[in-house]
């Protein structure tokens, strides 16, 4: 996290998300960590049919909805779409009326819009983490969004 002269009067949370799916699409799954000092709350769901960058978006604006507060926020995801879809490719999608850089829609376009109108109620240092490598945060993410994979099983 960016160190200032002037810390933040608001709470810093840390937050790890993650997003499954069993089949691509299918099934899939959301979770999400939130951590504020010793306190810990746990968030998950999912959909019957979806892809997993679906569940990884998913991930961060449900975490970011379930903040009661302006919040100085340290979002750890193992999405590199997620992580670069908000630091890179974000502010040209919205210029160019949601199409990429070579003119297709952006996919997932209703979620990024979404998500774009969390961001700026909340301070967000965006960091990316290996998956499945023993990050406890990350894997306990993945372990809910396995959960929320799970109750949309057969």
């Amino acid at each position: 996290m960016p160190h200032s002269k002037h810390p933040s009067s608001h709470p810093h949370i840390i937050i790890y998300t993650d997003g499954a799916c069993k089949g691509n699409p299918g099934p899939g799954g959301w979770g999400a960590v939130l951590r504020s000092g010793s306190h810990e709350k746990h968030i998950h769901g999912g959909e019957k049919l979806t892809t997993n960058n679906r569940m990884e978006i998913c991930a961060v604006i449900f975490a970011l909805k379930a903040l009661k507060q302006r919040s100085s926020v340290e979002l750890w995801t193992d999405s590199q779409y997620v992580q670069k879809g908000v630091t890179e490719w974000l502010e040209g999608w919205k210029k160019r009326g949601w199409k990429t850089a070579s003119k297709d829609p952006v996919k997932n376009a209703d979620l990024w819009q979404e998500l774009d109108t969390l961001l700026p109620d909340h301070d967000i240092s965006w960091h990316w983490v290996r998956g499945h490598n023993g990050h406890p945060g990350n894997e306990l993410a993945d372990a809910l969004a396995n959960k929320g994979v799970e109750e949309f099983l057969p």
